[in-house]
């Protein structure tokens, strides 16, 4: 929805008055949504420094939170400060629910409000921008690369024009608490590489130049795996441009690290042997590609709100990207939680009863490492001075979702046929099996949202090719050999559109496909009691 002038103000306000907002027993239902769990992590082993450390982190994560409230919307704060004064059981629930979203706008429920006096859904442009701004206004906007940044907001100056403001000004006095403790932090540990990321990342909290401190959280080396910042685009929902503020504090697995370090090594192989015309193909990845499996002990800000980070591909600077690989990050606590409370229960209902032995957390695991490997294959540049992520704007993170599952699934079939992994029909039944169970479980999440809505996208691509196979009774069944041709022409025709910045393309096909079909939704009709995501309880 396009944004148009002052009286889109007076529209919200009138959405405001007269939207529906829930009762407590529905406020209470979409709340059960979520399934408590406990995330053990052993920090027994740590150093005393990096004890002292982990402290100040965490104090730096709730400091997250505060700032990512701002981001999400300008109320947020004066809303919490409301709902907190509201000892009723609804009031309750309200501020439980607030604290689940970051916000009054159910991210399960296509951001709608389920707090009165509020705008009636999400503003698309979050805090970014006026909310009164048009896209239009910002594309013929003089200073283009001041408009795209992801590390400025738009304001508008004394004579209502647009300027853009850079996040060290806009947000100072919460970036300079956020600095204060990084620094704390880093002078504590007596890890070399954290002590060099943190004190980069605090200068770069009050500079606005974060390139420094990205190469050194690519080189961080510690037990104490840290990612703190503005990275992840997908709350400005009007051009995907903004960075929101995200934390994960988490433990290193070592153990489990190691045996990964097998897929970095493959990555160049697999780009060069992607479906796509060679000139889009990258010759040269970055000179590392680090895969990290970490325990979550702490995620704030945008990475714990709604639907909660199996997994991340950072950081998204294209310039960092080409000179230094992406980082991939697994939070295996995290995705053990899912698979036991949300997947087992889905693929009980949604597969034929002969195919449930084929779900298999290796094979869950396994493709969501692969997904984010695939986010740093690919074309990274349209011309020479754009990027798919510019050319496809809002579409973009859609679009690259649903090219990261389906390459991830290209990238894993190549290795099994090139003998790189042990591969054989069973284990290619468990990982599409697999696959097709955890696609209902991104489903769930609302064709509204970026993950779900390239999930539909691929759901229906699939099915339309017979790799997805509807059963007389619901269910849902995989054909081995349809599938494999089917995804391998899905990621062709996505890398291509990333490639040549085709947003009419991507539209279309978005347009077409990412949307729920009548026997689609009955399936997950079935689903409505299970649990559509975790929530990490401390």
């Amino acid at each position: 929805m396009t944004r148009g002038v002052p009286a889109a103000l007076a529209v919200f306000a009138a959405m405001a008055q007269t939207a529906h907002t829930p009762t407590l027993d529905e406020l209470q239902k979409q709340i059960s949504r979520f399934a408590p769990v406990r995330l053990e992590v052993d920090t027994g082993k740590l150093s005393a420094g990096d004890r002292k450390a982990l402290g100040k982190l965490l104090e730096a994560a709730d400091a997250t939170d505060d700032l990512f409230l701002t981001q999400l919307w300008a109320g947020n704060h004066a809303l919490r400060e409301r709902l907190r004064k509201d000892t009723t059981p609804l009031g309750k629930a309200r501020l439980e629910y607030f604290e689940i979203n970051k916000g009054p706008w159910s991210d399960l429920d296509e951001h709608r409000a389920f707090v009165p006096g509020v705008p009636a859904r999400k503003p698309l442009g979050a805090n970014f921008y006026p909310e009164d701004m048009t896209k239009g206004e910002l594309e013929a906007f003089a200073d283009k690369d001041a408009a795209s940044s992801f590390f400025t907001v738009m304001r508008r100056d004394g004579e209502r024009k647009l300027k853009a403001v850079a996040y060290s000004v806009e947000y100072r006095p919460q970036l300079e608490k956020l600095a204060a403790l990084l620094r704390e932090a880093a002078a504590a540990t007596d890890n070399a590489t954290l002590k060099r990321f943190l004190t980069l990342r605090a200068a770069a909290f009050l500079s606005n130049d974060y390139y420094e401190s990205d190469v050194a959280w690519m080189d961080l080396d510690a037990p104490l795996d840290i990612t703190i910042g503005p990275y992840e685009t997908y709350n400005d929902e009007l051009f995907g441009y903004k960075a929101a503020f995200e934390a994960f504090i988490t433990l290193r697995d070592d153990a489990e690290t190691a045996k990964l370090k097998f897929f970095a090594g493959h990555l160049q192989e697999v780009e060069n042997n992607l479906p796509v015309d060679a000139k889009h193909r990258n010759p040269k990845l970055g000179a590392m590609a680090p895969i990290r499996v970490v325990n979550e002990i702490r995620a704030a800000g945008d990475a714990a709100h709604g639907v909660r980070t199996a997994a991340f591909n950072l950081p998204n600077d294209e310039r960092v990207v080409r000179e230094k690989g992406a980082k991939r990050v697994m939070l295996k606590n995290v995705q053990q939680a899912k698979f036991r409370r949300i997947l087992e229960p889905i693929a009980a209902r949604v597969l034929p009863a002969a195919e449930q032995k084929h779900l298999d957390f290796d094979s869950f695991f396994t493709h969501i490492l692969a997904h984010e490997l695939s986010h740093g294959l690919g074309p990274t540049k349209v011309g020479e001075s754009s990027s798919p992520r510019q050319e496809l704007k809002e579409l973009y993170s859609a679009i690259e979702e649903a090219k990261a599952d389906v390459t991830g699934l290209y990238l894993l079939q190549y290795l099994y046929d090139k003998g790189h992994l042990e591969g054989g029909a069973e284990t290619e039944r468990r990982l599409y099996t697999t696959f097709l169970a955890s696609a209902f479980r991104t489903l769930r999440f609302g064709v509204h949202e970026a993950h779900g809505r390239g999930m539909a996208l691929q759901f229906n691509y699939l099915a339309d090719r017979g790799a997805f196979v509807e059963r007389a009774d619901g269910t849902y069944g995989v054909d081995l050999v349809k599938v494999k041709a089917a995804v391998r022409d899905l990621t062709r025709e996505l890398l291509t559109l990333e490639a040549t910045g085709d947003y009419t393309g991507a539209k279309k096909l978005l347009d077409e496909l990412a949307v729920v079909r009548p026997g689609l939704q009955r399936a997950l009709q079935r689903l409505g009691d299970i649990p559509t995501d975790i929530l990490p309880v401390r």
